[in-house]
């Protein structure tokens, strides 16, 4: 059975978020998402927060919607950040990346390199994390805007990571029409989630399309260009306002 997840979603769990999480459900459910893949910063986080913030995500799920609980990783220079799920003790705030990566591993959880194109992140990427990181965001909502990243396919040859593309979603700007879609064998819970990926079957969607070679080729040119367009009026508009008394 294929479901569309959204992802990452972040909530006023986190201190940029928002939207809550029984808005975030709703939302997700009303737009046809089955499962909503949370990560929040881990800034103001800890063990007992987690735990809290587990049991919200299942009050915030049915049977029409799973909200799967995940925590975004930064380091201490606020420049590499990693999507975590899994049954994954908190961690800490500001870790190095490596030593994250090894206790998620350690303990079986998933993890997604973040935005690779935010303050050139790509650049301090270590080979030795290859076999730590299971995917690589190749097209960020937030950050890449209406094109996919420039960074994430060589760092996607490099590793052989999933794609995954996403809203990292904070606020209603950064809705789009990206998805990732999971082969679920049997009921959709958070273990059927987390076996779905570790077995890879799973593949981005872009406007509802596989999100492939082909896509990039023949469609993503055009939205190349409208994103610079976009990026464009956004500064004029940021210009209009700071001059504005």
């Amino acid at each position: 059975m294929e479901v569309l997840a959204t992802c990452p979603m972040h909530s006023t769990w986190s201190y940029d978020g928002s939207w809550s999480l029984e808005e975030l459900s709703a939302r997700c459910e009303h737009r046809g998402t089955r499962v909503v893949m949370m990560t929040e910063h881990d800034c103001g986080f800890t063990a007992a927060r987690l735990a809290q913030y587990r049991e919200a995500c299942a009050q915030a799920s049915s049977e029409k919607i799973l909200v799967v609980p995940g925590i975004e990783y930064s380091d201490a220079d606020n420049r590499v950040h990693v999507l975590v799920w899994g049954a994954v003790p908190f961690l800490g705030e500001g870790l190095p990346t490596g030593e994250m990566l090894d206790r998620v591993r350690d303990v079986g959880g998933f993890a997604v390199l973040a935005h690779p194109s935010r303050r050139e992140a790509w650049k301090a990427f270590d080979k030795s994390w290859v076999e730590r990181l299971q995917g690589i965001e190749a097209w960020n909502r937030k950050y890449d805007g209406w094109a996919p990243s420039k960074t994430a396919p060589a760092l996607l040859n490099v590793t052989g990571g999933i794609p995954f593309v996403g809203l990292d979603f904070h606020t209603d700007r950064q809705s789009f029409p990206l998805a990732m879609a999971l082969e679920i064998e049997g009921s959709v819970s958070e273990e059927a989630v987390l076996e779905c990926l570790r077995l890879r079957r799973c593949s981005p969607r872009a406007f509802g399309l596989p999100f492939n070679e082909g896509l990039v080729r023949g469609v993503l040119p055009a939205l190349g260009l409208a994103e610079q367009g976009r990026r464009k009026i956004a500064s004029i508009v940021k210009l209009a306002r700071a001059s504005t008394p």
